[in-house]
């Protein structure tokens, strides 16, 4: 596949673990740019990630004055991937829950589908090295979304890949979620516009550093635009 790609990540206080990831990413494809996103991460990430861009010329780095969502920080990254001319964008986390090594198994898809969703729940050993908590959170999101938007897919999950080049730029400006809302509701969109969308089997990796960002609020804000989504669909 000799489509333009571009690698999106966004990062919050992920200082331990950018640059292992970074070199990891290209040491399975040296042929992919990379763009992270910091939002004035605290303990430094963004000022490692500019260090490590000074020596790669395919290396970007955004940087924003404040925390302002997981959702927020995907929409902007896709955004400029649209601007850029990328024709494939693959998403995936800071934390290494999202292992590179799977990267060449979206790529292999990519001629086939639109959007390619890494699921957790193929594999038996699909949630990794998650928390208790947050499996049963996992389950019982995938069972809601399953349940009652009729997405057969892992819709919470971040590590995807959008052929850029067949998905409508426009459609991306129907997300309202700025949370981690935006995963499952870009599918529910994406789905209703009848793009093809396929899974591969994940394992989710374990974070080497740091704690997870997702907070209360972002529950309770997921909930909301769930039930938001479901009144669109059925009344």
């Amino acid at each position: 596949m000799n489509k333009k790609t571009l690698i999106f990540i966004p990062t919050y206080n992920e200082a331990g673990n950018v640059s292992k990831l970074y070199h990891h990413i290209k040491k399975v494809n040296q042929n992919l740019d990379i763009l992270f996103l910091d939002d004035d991460s605290p303990d430094g990430t963004g000022k490692i990630l500019d260090d490590l861009a000074v020596n790669d010329e395919n290396l970007f780095v955004i940087h924003r004055k404040e925390k302002l969502g997981i959702g927020s920080a995907h929409k902007e990254g896709i955004y400029w991937a649209y601007d850029k001319g990328y024709e494939i964008l693959i998403t995936m986390d800071s934390d290494y829950s999202h292992s590179p090594e799977d990267i060449p198994s979206f790529l292999d898809l990519a001629n086939s589908f639109d959007v390619i969703v890494g699921t957790r729940f193929i594999r038996n050993d699909g949630m990794g090295e998650l928390p208790l908590l947050r499996k049963i959170l996992s389950l019982i999101a995938h069972f809601m979304t399953k349940s009652f938007l009729k997405l057969p897919f892992d819709c919470t999950n971040g590590y995807r890949l959008y052929r850029l080049d067949n998905i409508p730029k426009d459609l991306f400006a129907e997300i309202k979620s700025h949370s981690y809302s935006f995963f499952f509701e870009s599918l529910f969109i994406i789905h209703n516009r009848k793009l093809r969308i396929e899974e591969i089997a994940i394992k989710l990796g374990g974070r080497f550093y740091g704690d997870s960002n997702m907070s209360m609020t972002d529950s309770l804000l997921s909930i909301k635009m769930l039930i938001k989504l479901v009144k669109e669909k059925y009344l």
